[in-house]
């Protein structure tokens, strides 16, 4: 473990600044990179990824250490340019970090709230009873759901897909860890391979072609390299998965009153998110936001339908946690115990990952800071003119792997480098499948460890890189090979 800690801190020491957003840097560039508070924030930085990467061994929440560090990273930012006589930079780059995590909170929270919700219907236990009735042994499933994780990524993000697949996996798989672990890291890299060929299928891919560096049409030339990036580690995996059949369950789970009118709602959801971008030029965030308020008002209906409402009112919870809509039945006769609850819609949000969504904040404003030091403009010049496209394009899906992609692909852009279709074709694959070789790599990784706590870890995930690192390998020859007219 300590030389791992070594290693991981020595690439942080070292080729992090490629990937330090400025965030609203100054046009003309100030270098404080070697500064004595520059060089502290990123040692601080270092320090407190590193307790992220051994969260299984600290039992330290992950949010905690990167919210620490943004915050004292973002005070040496204030007193470094104060004592250049400029305040005015700070406050101008600290909210446009801010803009950026709000947009990515939103969106998130909206999602996790759908997933909740359905889980709370028993959507996700009625699609385990289907799977096992249908026969289907685990190897099947972990297929299955791979697949489907690809599929699904490009329409539905891949956060959402790895959340929606993570819990049909989990189901199913049950006490099987050996299981769980292999499905869910075939989740994450299906998800993530999957949303690096569309627009919508990744926040990285929104940006790329949010500020037209490729066409609409020109994504899907990376269709098949990120095929290859799943397809490769799936099938090495696959051949540690027992073709055992799940435990037959007693009876049939049927799913709740309202649970495909919650799955209909979700992919209108999606397709409004899709629509804000695509048509009306507004953030995919407001979007899904706009879809939360459906789920909002059919809440509401299920509340009436259940005969759970009274007079008080659609109220949500109070300081305590407690609903003041929400009647309490009397106990039961013969039972000892209450009537369940009902749905409720801020009870579903209340069970957001919380660590995850504050996890970003911490990383997306850590980044920004650094920026503001200057280790972005420092470095561009080393990456894209003295290494090449090429060779800083692949690097930059390595680095992904370590810090959030969403990060890194800000950077990119920010940095702006002249480069042609292909170039920018091949960032975007290696930001968005790159993630993918660590846990922590990118938002469907992150997600899932929250949701598979104590069996979906950074050390489980850590053991089955190298195979995930052949895939993103193939990928980039297959890239480099069938789109080499990009290239021109």
């Amino acid at each position: 473990m300590k030389k791992l800690l070594l290693v991981v801190t020595t690439i942080f020491a070292t080729a992090f600044p490629a990937l330090a957003s400025s965030g609203g840097e100054p046009a003309a560039f100030i270098n404080l990179t070697g500064t004595p508070l520059g060089i502290f924030a990123l040692i601080l930085f270092v320090a407190a990824y590193s307790l992220v990467i051994f969260e299984e061994q600290l039992h330290l929440r992950k949010s905690k250490p990167v919210m620490l560090a943004a915050g004292l990273i973002w005070v040496m930012v204030a007193v470094a340019y104060a004592a250049l006589g400029d305040t005015h930079t700070p406050h101008e780059a600290i909210k446009h970090n801010l803009i950026e995590y709000a947009e990515l909170f939103l969106f998130l929270l909206a999602a996790m709230t759908y997933i909740n919700a359905m889980d709370e219907r028993n959507v996700f236990q009625a699609l385990r009873s289907w799977l096992v009735s249908r026969g289907f042994t685990l190897r099947s499933v972990f297929w299955v759901t791979g697949l489907l994780a690809f599929l699904i990524s490009p329409l539905a993000d891949n956060l959402t897909t790895a959340l929606l697949m993570g819990a049909v996996v989990m189901a199913v798989g049950g006490n099987n860890k050996k299981f769980v672990i292999v499905a869910c890291i075939n989740v994450v890299v299906g998800a993530n391979a999957g949303g690096a060929f569309s627009p919508f299928g990744d926040i990285t891919t929104l940006m790329v072609w949010q500020k037209g560096k490729v066409d609409f049409i020109e994504f899907f030339a990376i269709f098949f390299p990120s095929l290859i990036n799943w397809i490769i580690p799936a099938a090495i995996m696959s051949m540690t998965v027992s073709k055992e059949r799940p435990e037959a369950m007693a009876e049939a789970i049927v799913m709740k009153l309202g649970a495909k009118r919650i799955i209909t709602l979700f992919m209108c959801t999606i397709v409004t998110a899709v629509s804000f971008h695509n048509f009306l030029k507004l953030p995919p965030a407001a979007g899904m936001m706009l879809g939360l308020g459906y789920l909002g008002f059919f809440s509401y209906y299920l509340k009436i339908k259940e005969h759970r409402l009274l007079k008080g009112g659609d109220q949500p919870l109070d300081i305590i946690g407690h609903n003041p809509d929400e009647h309490q039945a009397p106990a039961v006769t013969g039972h000892g115990h209450d009537a369940p609850s009902g749905f409720d819609l801020f009870r579903k949000i209340a069970r957001a990952e919380w660590d995850t969504l504050l996890f970003f904040y911490g990383v997306i404003l850590c980044v920004g800071g650094l920026g503001q030091f200057g280790y972005l403009a420092v470095t561009s010049k080393f990456m894209y003119f003295d290494l090449g496209p090429t060779t800083a394009n692949v690097l930059v899906g390595i680095l992904s792997a370590i810090v959030d992609n969403i990060p890194v692909m800000f950077a990119v852009l920010t940095m702006d480098p002249a480069m042609s279709h292909g170039q920018w074709l091949l960032v975007t694959l290696t930001a968005g499948v790159g993630g993918s070789m660590l846990s922590i790599g990118s938002a469907a990784g992150v997600a899932l460890m929250g949701t598979a706590r104590g069996i979906y870890t950074f050390g489980n995930h850590l053991k089955w890189s190298w195979a995930v690192a052949l895939g993103y390998a193939a990928s980039i020859v297959t890239h480099l090979w069938l789109n080499a007219r990009y290239f021109h």
